[in-house]
Formats: structure tokens, C-alpha cells, sequence
């Protein structure tokens, strides 16, 4: 059986290399990959939340939930995912098909735990994945990636590739200890690339400077690196009360101080990011995995 599935694959390679390759679309996507040192700090919310306020600007947005095992993007937006990107991993959907326009116009692809089988698969079916994937680079301005939390391979293949990296934390000491960490990871492989730290649920601006003033002179003595400041967010009631209405608190409260807070950290994110890096995102993330 081994034998002849060898040789399935081989056939598909050879028929697959003597296909003329398609012309791809130029790129024009940029990539910010969010994530944080540690979970319940608020990453998936402020993924969402920005994914709004980006398509509420004119941007042809997609948000995808890479947070493996606990991929939630979908019940934030209370949006139903009949499929998601492990069906396309199966063989058994089309990228395209698993996009699910979201409210505030944004498209989301759901990652769910098929994901963490890309590092495991053929080269022939990852090559497959990722040249699907970087078809969106041609059709969109702007990829949002809600990472895991933490720093395991699946994460880092995110945001080792990603244009920008977002890190989000909280005032809490463990959360600005864990994603100090982060960017000590982070550091060793993004060389020049941009990484922004955002606080979340802040009780004022000066909780926030504090908070941020730590975790950027800390990187600066003992990284050498200058850490973005993307601002913060404030504790609101309107965010809970948005969670459990499952609607993105931009769109539940838009007069809200988070969904105002969300507005001024999109504007920092927009000005902060690069030109596109025309090696593409999900082929740079591809190089990654063979390492």
C-alpha cells in the first residue's frame, strides 16, 4: 500500500510540474500577524476589531484565525463556518469557498485545528495550500493573521513571515513578562521588520505609557530594537457587553472609548507599515516550514 501511494504522489508531482504555471497577480496585500505572550489578553478581539475598522476604511480586508484549538474569531462575529481552512488542506474545498463575508465587511477564514497539520503534509499539498493562499496577496490590501499565543512553531511560521507584528498584552505582570518574551523570540529572526506592542484594558493613558516604556527599554538594553508603540485600548463595559452579544464592539458601540482606541491604533498600524514585500507572505511562510 505504501508502495502505491508513493507512487500516486510522484504521478501528481510530475503531472503538476508539467502543467504551464499560471500567472500570478502582483501582490499588493500587506501582512500584520497578531499575537501575544500569553491567552486572555484580548488578541482575538482586537483582531477582529480591526479587521472592522480597516474595511470600514475602504480596504478589502481578510482576517484569518490561525489561533489553533482555540479559534473563536467566528463566534465574535456570529458568523456560522461551514468550512474552514483544514477543508482545504482535505482536498475538499476551494480557498474561496471557505471565506465567509463577516460583519463590517471584512472576509474570515477559519483556521481550526487543520492548520497544524501544514508542517506534516506532502510538499506537493503544502505547496498547493500556500500557492492558494498567496492568491489572496493579489486580491486584497490587507491579511490580519490571529496567531496562537505563545511562541510555538506554528506561531513563529506566522509571524516570522509577516510584514508586521502586532503583540498585544495587559498591565497584568505575567502578561507583560510573556510578551516581553515574545519579542526576545521574535527579535532573533525578523531582523529589520517592524514589531508594535498594543495594551489592552488599560484604566488610563498613563497605565498604558508605563506599560510600554517597560517592555521598550527593556528591547532596547538588552535587544537592541526599537518597539513600536501601537497604542492601547481602554477597559470599557461595552466590550464584554459586545462579547456576549457576539457582535465586534466597533460596530456595538461605535462612540465607545475601545472602538475610538481601535480607530487610533489602526491609523498608528497604517502608518507604520512597510511597502509590500513582493516576495509574497504565505511563500516566505513556506520557507520557514522546510527549515
Amino acid at each position: 500500500m505504501t508502495v502505491i501511494t508513493d507512487q500516486a504522489s510522484r504521478l501528481r508531482n510530475i503531472v503538476a510540474d508539467q502543467q504551464p504555471p499560471e500567472p500570478r497577480r502582483p501582490i499588493r496585500a500587506r501582512v500584520i500577524a497578531v499575537t501575544s505572550g500569553k491567552g486572555g489578553v484580548g488578541k482575538s478581539n482586537v483582531s477582529v476589531n480591526l479587521a472592522v475598522k480597516f474595511a470600514s476604511c475602504g480596504k478589502e480586508v481578510i482576517l484569518l484565525d490561525a489561533d489553533l484549538g482555540l479559534a473563536n474569531a467566528d463566534v465574535l462575529c456570529n458568523v456560522d463556518l461551514p468550512c474552514n481552512l483544514a477543508h482545504v488542506i482535505a482536498r475538499r474545498k476551494t480557498l474561496m469557498e471557505v471565506i465567509v463575508r463577516a460583519p463590517g465587511g471584512f472576509g474570515l477564514i477559519g483556521g481550526a485545528s487543520g492548520l497544524a497539520r501544514m508542517a506534516d503534509l506532502t510538499d506537493y499539498d503544502r505547496q498547493r495550500v500556500v500557492d492558494s493562499l498567496a492568491d489572496l496577496e493579489g486580491q486584497t490590501d490587507l491579511i490580519l493573521i490571529d496567531t496562537g499565543a505563545g511562541i510555538s512553531p506554528n506561531v513563529l511560521s506566522f509571524t516570522r513571515a509577516a510584514d508586521h507584528v502586532l503583540v498585544v498584552t495587559t498591565p497584568e505582570p505575567t502578561a507583560i513578562t510573556d510578551a516581553y518574551a515574545v519579542i526576545k523570540v521574535l527579535c532573533r529572526d525578523r531582523k529589520d521588520k517592524p514589531i508594535s506592542l498594543l495594551v489592552n484594558q488599560v484604566r488610563s493613558h498613563r497605565e498604558a505609557k508605563v506599560v510600554y516604556d517597560r517592555i521598550a527599554a527593556v528591547a532596547r538594553q538588552f535587544l537592541s530594537v526599537q518597539i513600536l508603540d501601537a497604542g492601547h485600548i481602554s477597559a470599557d463595559p461595552q466590550v464584554p457587553a459586545a462579547v456576549r452579544k457576539r457582535v465586534p464592539f466597533v460596530l456595538n458601540a461605535p462612540d465607545s472609548p475601545a472602538a475610538l482606541c481601535i480607530g487610533a491604533v489602526a491609523s498608528r498600524l497604517e502608518a507604520s507599515i512597510g511597502p509590500v514585500d513582493e516576495g509574497g507572505f504565505f511563500r516566505r511562510m513556506l520557507r520557514w516550514m522546510r527549515k
